[in-house]
Formats: structure tokens, sequence, C-alpha cells
């Protein structure tokens, strides 16, 4: 957890991206790709757990149906895709080209997902959550994934930010009690 001397508020000052975790997570995710023709069949075969078109956006309409951790799109498919944003916007499963997610190069993106990538943003209280790893990596894994959130979390710091931009930083299990963490600057 990531407190930053932003203000939220202003469109100017949001600190969002995402990055590759050098040891990755230590979750698999399920991948979902809306694509048709020849990079239907490059998704399959660079390992996504679910390739579709039409029959998967009428699946996700009709079924409710919500068995994947991130969905991957090509731009010729956004059209479609825009139509269930309505479901996908409050999950937070609505692809996105910052994220990477609305892509032609879906066989990288596919890749990225599975090697650990993740997604940091500001909240509305200004606090980056961000997962790191996992416990049973060990010190030395998890210190390298930390360095490198902490770096592109730098150097995201937007130009119109005034004042200290790291207030504070604190590292947690999930039911474990937060370490903070010194700052300088």
């Amino acid at each position: 957890h990531v407190r930053l001397g932003v203000d939220p508020r202003q469109a100017d000052q949001q600190v969002r991206g995402v990055l590759v975790l050098p040891n990755g997570t230590g979750k698999t995710k399920k991948v979902l790709v809306i694509a048709k023709g020849a990079k239907a069949d490059q998704a399959a075969a660079a390992g996504a757990d679910y390739v579709g078109a039409e029959e998967m956006i009428a699946k996700i309409q009709n079924e409710n149906w919500f068995d994947f951790d991130v969905m991957i799109t090509t731009p010729d498919m956004m059209g479609m895709v825009g139509r269930i944003g309505r479901v996908l916007g409050p999950k937070g499963l609505m692809p996105n080209p910052k994220s990477g997610t609305v892509t032609m190069d879906v066989e990288k993106a596919i890749k990225e997902v599975k090697a650990g990538k993740v997604e940091y943003r500001l909240d509305k209280t200004a606090i980056i959550h961000c997962p790191i790893g996992k416990k049973s990596f060990g010190k030395e894994k998890l210190l390298e994934n930390f360095t490198a959130l902490m770096d592109a979390i730098v150097k995201a710091k937007p130009s119109t930010a005034k004042g200290q931009y790291l207030k504070s930083v604190a590292v947690a299990s999930t039911m474990g009690p937060g370490v903070k963490v010194a700052v300088r600057g």
C-alpha cells in the first residue's frame, strides 16, 4: 500500500499503469480472448483459457458468465465488447488500450498476463494497493517485485504533483499487520 501526496480529484494527477513483476504474483489467471480468425487461433496457441467472439459475448450477457480474470480483445472487436461494458466495467474486467488488454498482439498480451502482470492505480483516497507476491516466495523474490513496483510508481509521478510524492509505504500479508517502510523524499 503506497500513500501518495497527489490530489486524486485532479485528472492531471492520476497515477496508474501496468507492470510485469520479475517473479510473477504466484497466482494463475484465467484469460478470455475475444477475437476472430487468425488472431483467435494465435490466442489458443499462446495458452488462452477461453477464445471466442460473438458467442462468448452472448454467454456473458445472457448467462452472467464470469469464469475469467482478464479479458483481452482486438481493436476490431471492441464495438461488440462495448455493448457489455455495463456488466464488465464495475467488475474491472473491461479491456482497455492503456492496460494493454486491447491489442493486435494477443500472444504477447497473454504471455504478460500469465507471467504476472499487475495493474496499479490511485484510488479516491490517494492510495495505491497492489499485490507483489506470496509469502512462500522468500525475501529475495519479494524484494525484487517490491523494488520493481516502487520504481514504476516513482516513474509515474505526474509533473503537476507538488510537495512530498511518497507519503507512506506499508507492506502487509493478506490477513496480517502492515509493516511500514521508511520513505526518502
